[in-house]
């Protein structure tokens, strides 16, 4: 595999602003679709530098190549007015301010969550930000690319990464982003900067187990306190994914200035494209997040009217989404991670594993490859009896996280 230099990424990366034209292939489709390609790579380095990388397209194959067409319907967003509007919000609210802030309410072409082909299709898309394309794990979802990788792909980078597809008339980005790869499940380069992420965005308070842990933050203070106003200072200094995935977005609205952006994600990568969906009121679709919830209150990101327009896809026996991978024996803690929150924002697609599988609750079914494979790659048996291709959408609006926690401004 040939990796990129990086001056010649720089030069590439000033020639996406514009990204190619490519011909359009017309397709009749029984329901409205979009029909995508990949366009770019998308990959953060240690130095928290964004850089993207083409995915040069066969000029000869441009009237015989098949895009990757998925199932639409329309979706209501919410958006802030402006950036600034929505800085200002939280900035008062972080300083213990009210704030009222407006919202743009829009009905948009997204993903249409009722179909058991727009979820394989997303999570196979989602599947392969882990990957570099031509290698094993890589769902090859069109045969008519070349392939380079850029900075940030490198064995020791531990960055932020994903893929970028994109319509043939730039109208619709999907933006996919790469969860956590954990010892337990799938190391790789970035095992140690998601678990900095996960500790500090799941965890109740700084992943503090018991005694013997060595926790992310200093907010601890005896038995169950947790010094909030110390917690949310941490999350917000120091939680590396999120700034960087917003700087991200903001470059892809640059690239494509006109475009209506999809966020995708697994894990790690899910919570953040949540957190990402309701910054910006884009269509969100996750696959076995764990709760990031408790992390947007934290984050003090203002509340839109509904967050509807984010869409969760987990299955019963994964720990992690259920937010049962918790305590000091659990999986999860035996790996060096607290994941510990169990809430999310918007509405969930639950497939229950347990019951209709007779799967045992396990930390090796979290991988996505499980949801792809053993999940969505067949009809839904308990769906189809109830007329439809999917479970039926569910939310968690009364679920409390860390409720054994007593959080306040603790010295001691």
């Amino acid at each position: 595999m040939h990796f990129t230099p990086l001056t010649n990424l720089i030069s590439l990366f000033f020639g996406f602003f514009l990204p190619p034209d490519v011909s359009r292939s017309f397709i009749s489709h029984p329901y409205n679709t979009l029909d995508f390609r990949l366009r770019h790579f998308h990959a953060v380095t240690p130095s928290a530098h964004v850089y993207f990388a083409d995915v040069p397209f066969h000029s000869s194959l441009h009237t015989d190549v098949q895009p990757l067409s998925i199932p639409t319907s329309p979706v209501r967003t919410a958006r802030p007015q402006s950036a600034a509007a929505f800085a200002e919000a939280r900035g008062l609210s972080i300083r213990g301010q009210s704030a009222v802030l407006d919202w743009e309410v829009e009905d948009i072409q997204g993903p249409d969550i009722s179909k058991r082909e727009t979820l394989l299709l997303l999570a196979k898309m989602t599947s392969n930000s882990y990957v570099e394309p031509d290698t094993d794990g890589w769902y090859n979802l069109t045969n008519d690319w070349d392939v380079h990788a850029p900075v940030g792909w490198e064995p020791d980078n531990d960055g932020f990464r994903g893929y970028i597809f994109a319509t043939d008339d730039n109208s619709t980005v999907v933006l996919s982003i790469k969860g956590t790869s954990a010892q337990y499940v799938d190391h790789g380069p970035t095992t140690d900067r998601d678990k900095v992420n996960d500790n500090l965005l799941f965890s109740c308070c700084c992943a503090r187990i018991n005694w013997s842990w060595t926790t992310v933050c200093d907010c601890y203070r005896s038995g169950w306190k947790c010094n909030q106003d110390c917690i949310e200072e941490a999350l917000i200094e120091e939680s590396l994914f999120y700034p960087i995935g917003i700087n991200l977005y903001n470059n892809i609205t640059f690239m494509f200035p006109n475009a209506k952006i999809w966020v995708i994600g697994h894990s790690l990568g899910g919570s953040l494209a949540s957190l990402i969906g309701v910054t910006f009121g884009v269509p969100v679709v996750t696959f076995n997040p764990p709760g990031e919830r408790m992390a947007s209150q934290r984050l003090h990101l203002p509340s839109p009217p509904s967050t509807h327009h984010i869409t969760h896809v987990w299955h019963t026996a994964d720990p992690i989404s259920m937010g049962t991978c918790n305590g000091y024996f659990s999986s999860c803690a035996l790996g060096g991670y607290a994941m510990e929150s169990r809430c999310h924002l918007g509405n969930i697609i639950e497939y229950d594993t347990v019951t209709n599988l007779s799967w045992s609750v396990d930390l090796r079914t979290h991988a996505i490859a499980q949801v792809v494979e053993r999940i969505l790659s067949e009809p839904w048996a308990a769906a189809e009896e109830l007329g439809r291709e999917v479970p039926p959408l569910k939310r968690q609006d009364d679920c409390v996280d860390c409720f054994k926690w007593d959080f306040g401004n603790y010295t001691l």
